[in-house]
């Protein structure tokens, strides 16, 4: 499997990885048998890329992820910025949850938080390291006017902790994982980030990063890894679009898109799949497939063969920017 350098780094991960946000729980019932099959599964077909988070089932999808990565050859990225506490929340199903572990989320984005969410991974996935170290959900997407303050936490003392973390080779690199355009920017003015997991922003049905946040970034040498390239399932004929229910106007440019896909006899998903990694910002596409079937059928989608001229026919239709890198 191909694989791509993150940033200026010596760190090399696959351009096809797994989004272990499913392992936790996240909007899907799935149990440990589940999700450790379908790591097998990946690690199988090649895949030795892996993303996790405290926040994906509270804590269960980095269980299951050290236990089925431990003593392998492995790439994991992971996130700090949430500290799990003791004690349940009521309703995890709010959250997306279903039956996580009984913690709650406290957010800490500053020195001592983020020391303590690494190290607290580190114990839950019984790892000895993580290699890509990422600040999760900073931004207004997830915190609102909370995020005044959880930025500065981030810009005076967080990311201190982090560039200590890469510095004594604890990790190889740092960066953000969010689902928003600014946020990058913003931090790309208070640091030396290696990685941007950005979520949902570059797809085959958004490519707002092009016109100010891909320039800053190729300047600053900081590459993108494309999480949600399904964006939360609509390019895969599911509902739900940026976690909700899609609204009427992305049903239609679906579609639209849908239809040209049709019209050359290919997946849309191939598509989906195939389009960001024809920017070469992009070092890798993470998918969260949710049992090993759905990830054999990701690994068939990046494989289909798409004809130029389907690429075409999506820039002639105004359906992706017209300056949008194509795979050729």
């Amino acid at each position: 499997m191909e694989k791509r350098r993150v940033g200026r780094t010596e760190l090399k991960i696959e351009t096809l990885g797994l989004g272990a946000a499913p392992l936790g729980g996240n909007f899907v019932d799935l149990d440990y048998g589940q999700a450790a099959k379908l790591i097998e599964a990946a690690k199988s077909a090649g895949i030795g890329f892996f993303d996790t988070a405290p926040w994906y089932g509270f804590g269960r999808s980095e269980r299951v992820i050290g236990d089925l990565l431990r003593g392998t050859d492995y790439i994991l990225s992971d996130k700090v910025g949430r500290l799990l506490e003791p004690g349940p929340v009521e309703n995890p199903i709010d959250f997306g949850m279903v039956d996580p572990l009984p913690f709650h989320v406290i957010y800490d984005y500053g020195y001592d938080g983020i020391m303590r969410t690494y190290e607290d991974s580190l114990q839950r996935l019984g790892l000895d390291r993580i290699d890509i170290l990422l600040a999760h959900d900073i931004g207004v997407f997830q915190h609102g006017d909370e995020n005044k303050r959880h930025f500065k936490d981030l810009a005076d003392s967080g990311y201190r902790a982090m560039d200590e973390l890469r510095k004594a080779g604890q990790v190889k690199a740092i960066g953000l994982g969010v689902n928003e355009n600014q946020v990058c920017i913003d931090a790309l003015g208070i640091g030396d980030w290696d990685v941007f997991l950005l979520a949902g922003r570059y797809t085959l049905l958004e490519q707002t990063p092009l016109n100010n946040l891909f320039p800053a970034c190729r300047e600053a040498g900081t590459t993108i890894i494309c999480g949600g390239p399904f964006n939360s399932g609509i390019l895969v004929g599911r509902e739900m679009w940026n976690y909700a229910q899609a609204p009427v106007d992305i049903v239609d440019k679906v579609q639209k898109l849908g239809a040209v896909a049709d019209q050359f006899s290919i997946p849309l998903a191939s598509a989906a799949l195939q389009f960001p990694l024809a920017n070469d910002l992009v070092t890798s596409v993470i998918p969260g497939p949710r049992d090993a079937a759905e990830l054999t059928q990701i690994i068939d989608w990046s494989k289909a063969a798409i004809p130029g001229e389907f690429w075409s026919a999506l820039k002639s239709q105004r359906l992706i920017e017209m300056d949008a890198p194509v795979p050729s």
